[in-house]
């Protein structure tokens, strides 16, 4: 590692910051608060740009002149220290050394060397230590602190390894590029307090982290356990933070260090499948029968989802999740079938409204649920077996028209939200699939259209119109004239009641009578049968 002299620093050069900073009995965790910092920095005109420093921290060893007034280790706990008045007195200004041979002196610098120390701040108590660390960080700031060689060696595997018995006589340890000065102040003065945990609690969990990173840097186990026991146990605020700490955390999983208790509050070692715990989730909503809970978590499941269908290479927990809404699916489809069967028992039109209620609640029930599982299959692409499942409904749609419109309206805003998805590309259901739901729920869905548009307020006319007109675009010319004609017919009796499927209409017409690929189809259709009669 290159060392790097810090030059002896002239009367002008420096301003050195007296701070009003008790160092107690403990320590001194109390280092001035950022504000503090930047204000002293602000003061100054800052002659660079900050330059990006390295991860490692960088050191200059220096010994004494004198080995003669040398004090040994002392752990007298440390009374208040300022800063010298002297400007001279700041830094080393002994001659800088290797640990085998002198390095001479360099003839030209880095500018960051020449660059004039622009502050100091001294901590801790010169006549009672025996070695100083001094900070070098960003735009000639700079903090000098008076310690002990027996506090670093004991906390600091770092400082253990500069101070080894060969450097033993060294009074003087720079550390440059501090990226954080504030917070490698902080963490040395933990190395003097006796109970961490409670220095801890009255700080922030962001400047936790960077007591932790400097912790990390400096091989301070002890701060380091401290820390995570204070991550493990204090509330993260949002999701920013959340990162945060856990990347900071997972930096130290492979250091041997027990980042388990903190990793635990965002994964599991519970070998649960994760479909049988989505599918306790579904089946708690789709149960519910409060009905204010039931659209606000139906709300929240929704939108989870989405951002579960976000995340890049869930391809297995997307299959998984579609396993189990398709199963619930079946389960609600299957009670809506029995509760339409129920509705039209003879005997049940001769009860009264008060017996009927609870039949008429579970069908809205169920519809309801069904609607919203349509809508996590579309986010999903994955709602091409819905739409053969319900195309198939062939009894469900016999027994629609037997129901009171006021109930059984929902059910065709499941139709229509099927139709939507075909004409969006939301979903692609085969040929068969399309002619079959056509056929099926068209004319049911004509029938509510009148109390679709004026009792359901979140059914949009336009959308669903021009849904159903793509749908019946993607069949054979054949197929669209026969659906479209009927259309017609129910369109001229019932005007606004009935979806307007102009456009498709129109469409439609252009295919079948401008003709413009007649001389293409006809090529087409000569070379179909050529092929026909080769084979």
């Amino acid at each position: 590692m290159a060392e790097i002299k810090l030059p002896r620093v002239e009367q002008g050069q420096t301003k050195i910051r007296n701070v009003p900073i008790a160092v107690t009995p403990e320590g001194f965790w109390c280092c001035p608060s950022p504000v503090v910092f930047q204000k002293t920095l602000k003061a100054q005109n800052p002659l660079n740009k900050p330059k990006s420093s390295s991860p490692p921290p960088k050191t200059t060893i220096q010994k004494k002149q004198n080995p003669l007034v040398e004090k040994k280790p002392t752990s007298t706990p440390l009374r208040p220290g300022f800063a010298s008045d002297d400007p001279r007195s700041f830094g080393c200004d002994t001659p800088s050394i290797s640990a085998a041979n002198a390095v001479p002196e360099r003839t030209s610098r880095p500018k960051l060397e020449n660059m004039p120390r622009k502050v100091a701040i001294e901590f801790g108590e010169p006549g009672t230590s025996n070695i100083k660390v001094v900070l070098l960080g960003k735009q000639g700031f700079c903090v000098k602190l008076s310690v002990h060689k027996n506090v670093l060696i004991e906390n600091s595997s770092f400082f253990a390894n500069k101070l080894s018995e060969e450097q033993f006589g060294l009074s003087c340890l720079e550390i440059d590029d501090c990226e954080d000065v504030e917070s490698y102040v902080e963490t040395v003065g933990l190395m003097y307090c006796k109970d961490m945990k409670q220095r801890l609690m009255k700080q922030s969990v962001s400047r936790v982290l960077r007591v932790l990173k400097v912790a990390e840097l400096l091989g301070f186990s002890l701060c380091i356990k401290s820390c995570l026991e204070y991550l493990e146990a204090v509330p993260w605020v949002g999701e920013e933070e959340e990162e945060k700490v856990v990347s900071s955390v997972l930096r130290l999983q492979g250091e041997g260090v027990g980042v388990s208790p903190v990793l635990k509050r965002v994964s599991s070692d519970v070998s649960n499948p994760p479909n049988d715990t989505l599918s306790h989730i579904m089946e708690l909503v789709l149960k519910s029968n409060e009905e204010r809970g039931r659209r606000e978590m139906k709300s929240v499941v929704l939108k989870l989802l989405r951002e579960n269908n976000s995340v890049p290479n869930n391809a297995g927990s997307a299959d998984i999740c579609s396993e189990t809404i398709y199963t619930s699916c079946r389960s609600c489809l299957n009670s809506l079938v029995a509760l339409f069967r129920q509705a039209n028992e003879p005997e049940f039109a001769d009860k009264s409204v008060h017996n009927k209620e609870p039949v008429v609640k579970q069908i809205v029930l169920e519809a309801d649920n069904l609607s919203w599982l349509l809508e996590i299959l579309a986010i999903r692409q994955a709602a091409d077996e819905f739409a053969l499942m319900w195309a198939s409904q062939q009894e469900l749609a016999a027994l629609h028209s037997k129901i009171p419109v006021v109930t059984r309206y929902r059910i065709s805003c499941i139709t229509a939200r099927l139709f939507v998805g075909i004409g969006r590309g939301e979903l692609l259901p085969s040929k068969d699939t399309r002619q079959m739901l056509l056929q099926t729920w068209l004319q049911p869905l004509i029938d509510d259209y009148s109390w679709l548009q004026h009792g359901c307020r979140s059914f949009d006319r336009k959308v669903v119109e021009e849904g159903i007109g793509r749908t019946i675009l993607t069949l054979p010319l054949e197929e669209q004239q026969s659906i479209l004609l009927a259309w017609l017919g129910s369109f001229l009796k019932a005007g606004d009641n009935c979806p307007n499927l102009q456009r498709a209409f129109e469409v439609w017409w252009r295919r079948t009578f401008i003709r413009p690929y007649v001389d293409a189809q006809g090529n087409l259709v000569q070379s179909d049968r050529s092929m026909t009669s080769k084979e």
